[in-house]
């Protein structure tokens, strides 16, 4: 089966709509899907809960989302870098909730395996167990965190093969494969596209019975969050 769509707005276009939950893939600007974003953006669809580790910076990533005003709700671990995030949930037009990351990561990943709910002593005792059951195990308070699907995920990988199958490379891994898996519909980013057969099994990250479609992006912009340098000698 070839899942490949020529162009990011193709592989969105008759599954994106109003009110829809997105799960999509990164950390900080590394591994994002910019195509899919950028053309997320483009669909005009609004109402949108997105589940993220953050939302990018405020004119790229998900940023570009907030500022048009297309997303509603952010389920997310960090969102320090993006000021109009702040900016809107300070003045109550965006609603938040955060999630520590590993607990996030586990609510995406066991989603995708089918698993509804699971104990974590992560947040017992803070603001994040508020509402939620809890109960002992072997002396320690844990609580019960409900696990996350997306209507769609959108991912970034390095390479596919025709069938969906990805390899991804280096941290841009990051939360790109929990997404995928958590998602009814996954489409793939990837900068590279071979024939099915070209992947040695070894190598492949993510199998391609969790992706639905692939969009070729062969030159990303790849922007840097925050950019050091060292300081040149006198």
């Amino acid at each position: 089966m070839n899942k490949v769509y020529s162009t990011a707005a193709l592989a969105l276009q008759d599954v994106v709509k109003d009110q829809q939950t997105f799960a999509v893939g990164g950390f900080g600007l590394c591994g994002i899907p910019e195509a899919l974003i950028q053309a997320l953006k483009e669909s005009g669809v609004t109402g949108l809960t997105c589940i993220s580790n953050n939302a990018g910076i405020d004119d790229f990533g998900l940023g570009v989302l907030l500022k048009t005003r297309q997303i509603k709700k952010m389920i997310s671990s960090y969102v320090g870098e993006n000021k109009e995030f702040e900016r809107q949930y300070l003045n109550g037009e965006l609603e938040v909730e955060l999630t520590p990351q590993g607990t996030l990561a586990e609510k995406l990943r066991a989603g995708g395996a089918g698993i509804p709910a699971f104990y974590t002593a992560t947040g017992a005792g803070t603001l994040v167990a508020e509402g939620k059951e809890q109960r002992e195990f072997n002396g320690r308070t844990y609580i019960l965190e409900p696990s996350l699907t997306a209507d769609v995920a959108l991912v970034k990988a390095y390479k596919a093969d025709k069938a969906g199958n990805l390899v991804f490379r280096k941290t841009a891994q990051n939360f790109n494969p929990e997404c995928a898996m958590a998602g009814k519909i996954t489409i793939a980013e990837v900068e590279q596209i071979v024939e099915i057969g070209e992947l040695d099994p070894d190598e492949i990250h993510l199998a391609g019975i969790y992706v639905n479609r692939v969009v070729l992006n062969a030159t990303p912009e790849k922007r840097i969050e925050q950019k050091t340098l060292k300081a040149q000698d006198a």
